[in-house]
């Protein structure tokens, strides 16, 4: 099956630019409710995942700390735990598979790296739970 079938694209997903203020990234989780949310750098590749628990520590770094000041701090400046591991557009089901076990979302990019979207873990057991529940039960 192709991974596409899955993907929601770039045009639907949130995602900030690694030259985006501390603040544009607060807002922009704040508004959408996001945890995590992909990074792009201005070429539009993918870059990496910001995470609640990436600003929270960042943030403990600044002691004079205030919502002005965040307007003058770069996301990309701050360390990151982890990053949510790609795949790419021509990938297969088991690669997409294996990524969504240890991720809320799996980014997908094109040969160049440039993000075209995502596919959410939830669109992947939605689809496996209509597959079983087409098997009969005496298989």
């Amino acid at each position: 099956m192709n991974i596409l079938f899955f993907l929601k694209p770039k045009s639907e997903v949130a995602y900030v630019h690694d030259y985006g203020t501390l603040r544009q990234v607060l807002e922009t989780m704040e508004y959408h409710k996001y945890a995590c949310i992909p990074m792009l750098n201005r070429a539009g590749e993918y870059v990496g995942t910001i995470t609640e628990g990436d600003l929270l520590w960042g943030i403990k770094q600044y002691a004079d700390f205030d919502m002005k000041k965040a307007e003058n701090i770069f996301i990309r400046d701050f360390p990151r735990k982890i990053d949510y591991a790609p795949v790419y557009i021509s990938s297969n089901m088991e690669d997409l598979l294996q990524k969504s076990m240890n991720q809320n979302f799996v980014p997908v990019v094109d040969d160049d790296r440039k993000f075209i979207g995502i596919v959410t873990r939830k669109s992947i057991i939605e689809y496996c739970y209509e597959k079983l529940k087409n098997i009969p039960e005496n298989s």
